[in-house]
């Protein structure tokens, strides 16, 4: 009980397994979307953020061009020498735009500091008339080398080869981004400020980031290069209730689609089932119609014989009595009781086979059986001056079957190989032989007539398949189911020259009868 219980076990999870495997399968990838669609909606929104950042900036630093324009012709229409409208008005920008941390004026032809919002030490006002007279007229960006997130714009003053002044502008590039979208203060966002060398302005020199975006500020004196990363983490492609939430819709809807489709096949093999017995019953009843009927048609080919030999012996009587010879009339009145008990037997059989159980069997010695069939045959054999041999064995032969199947098998053969040879004449020819050794008994059939076609011979024992004018095909079909019946075999062994016929049955060693 134990192992029938472990085996069922097994099976089960035989069967449970392709659908566990087909489940994970759908489960790693129903991940795979959530992953790839968390994936994309990060790139969109730090694509969107970091548009949105861009033209922040853009719109910041194109101030910056207004200022030292507004800058640049406040000084170049100065007719005081101190500059007081320039500092009122770099006071005021400093003010409202707190990321402009310093403004500067410095003469191009003297020696003088020039005029500002700080002190200006010696050496950065000569770096601006410097960078004023390398200009040709475009506004020069530099780093600040005192603040590490600042950069100046230089631009002279005026804007011509007789320039009067170099006007710097220092901005905070820092305070460029604040007051940002909070995403920007998120831990796993990488934001990069440069100058178009590569200077760094804000952030670390390097994004070491999954997603990137990069985009230069469209502004042609500041072109300022804004670099965003987002480092993207499993939590982040991944997010716990989401993944949860969606594994539980898909473990759900994948139980619905299998109890659906189990449903769904046992409907099938329902109606399967039900056309399959619609079909066994109607093929049950046609065989029952078929087997009724080769009964009937076996039954009226086995009583062709005696009652033909009742006839003819019944006619012999009456000439014999017309004759006066009553003495002969015994041995024919004999002979005609002989085939009616034939008959009798021959209906009796017919009736035996639709009853679940068979009738006993005997053993016997076949030789009997054979010496019955050849006598009963002789007449027919002189009739179509065919010479019949027999060769029997000096010792008994016991088989058990039924006597009268295995004459009826015999007088099958016999009757077939006579009519085979009949249209010879005096040279017509069958042989009757019985053999056997310890284990078997064999009885063949054989003549010389014409032998039989391969075509007939691959449904020689088919039944009502036949070649005999007027025959209906059900001799060899019930020899053979006789010759089985008996536990042997009955078989075509030669039909080249002519035709030979064997019938092997199971030998008995005594004559004891027993019933089957």
């Amino acid at each position: 009980m134990t192992i029938f219980r472990s085996k069922e076990r097994l099976a089960c999870l035989r069967r449970l397994l392709p659908l566990v495997l087909l489940w994970c399968v759908v489960l790693a990838v129903a991940v795979g979307m959530l992953a790839a669609w968390q994936y994309r909606d990060l790139a969109s929104e730090l694509e969107q953020e970091g548009t949105l950042l861009h033209r922040l900036v853009s719109q910041r630093v194109s101030q910056h061009d207004a200022h030292l324009t507004a800058l640049s012709a406040i000084a170049s229409a100065a007719t005081d020498s101190k500059h007081d409208l320039f500092l009122e008005v770099a006071q005021s920008i400093e003010r409202f735009y707190p990321r402009i941390d310093d403004i500067q004026l410095v003469p191009l032809d003297s020696d003088v500091r020039g005029t500002g919002l700080k002190s200006l030490p010696s050496a950065e006002a000569q770096q601006i008339r410097a960078a004023a007279h390398a200009s040709t007229g475009q506004v020069v960006l530099m780093a600040d080398a005192d603040h590490a997130d600042h950069y100046v714009m230089i631009k002279r003053s005026p804007n011509t080869d007789a320039a009067l002044y170099g006007l710097m502008l220092a901005v905070d590039a820092r305070a460029l981004i604040a007051e940002a979208a909070p995403f920007w203060s998120m831990p796993n966002v990488m934001l990069q400020l440069s100058l178009p060398d590569g200077h760094v302005l804000v952030g670390e020199a390097q994004v070491p980031a999954v997603l990137q975006f990069k985009k230069t500020i469209a502004n042609t004196s500041q072109p300022l290069v804004l670099t965003v990363g987002y480092t993207v983490s499993w939590a982040d492609l991944l997010p716990p209730w989401p993944t949860v939430l969606v594994l539980s819709s898909v473990s759900v809807l994948y139980l619905v689609a299998v109890i659906a489709w189990r449903q769904r096949g046992s409907v099938r093999a329902a109606m399967t089932q039900a056309r399959l017995s619609a079909l066994e019953s109607r093929l049950a009843h046609a065989s029952r119609v078929n087997t009724l009927g080769e009964m009937a048609s076996g039954l009226t080919h086995e009583l062709t014989q005696p009652l033909t030999a009742i006839l003819a012996q019944a006619q012999a009587s009456r000439r014999i009595l017309d004759k006066g010879q009553s003495e002969m009339l015994a041995t024919v009145l004999n002979d005609t009781v002989t085939q009616a008990r034939r008959a009798s037997a021959i209906l009796e059989r017919f009736r035996q086979w639709s009853n679940p159980q068979r009738t006993p069997s005997i053993v016997f010695d076949v030789r009997e059986a054979l010496e019955n069939v050849r006598a009963l045959l002789a007449p027919q054999a002189a009739a179509c001056n065919v010479k019949v041999e027999c060769r029997t064995l000096p010792v008994p032969a016991f088989v058990r079957a039924d006597p009268v199947e295995m004459e009826q098998v015999m007088f099958n053969l016999v009757r077939n190989a006579i009519e085979a040879v009949a249209d010879q004449g005096p040279e017509g020819r069958v042989v009757l032989a019985l053999a056997g050794d310890g284990e078997r008994v064999v009885f063949e059939v054989s003549d010389n007539g014409a032998g039989i076609s391969d075509e007939v011979r691959s449904k020689l024992f088919t039944p009502f398949a036949t070649t005999r004018a007027g025959g209906m095909g059900l001799g060899l079909a019930l020899s053979q189911r006789l010759v089985e019946s008996a536990g042997g075999e009955i078989g075509l062994v030669g039909s080249t020259q002519g035709a030979v016929f064997r019938v092997v049955l199971p030998r008995q060693p005594t004559p004891t009868e027993v019933k089957s």
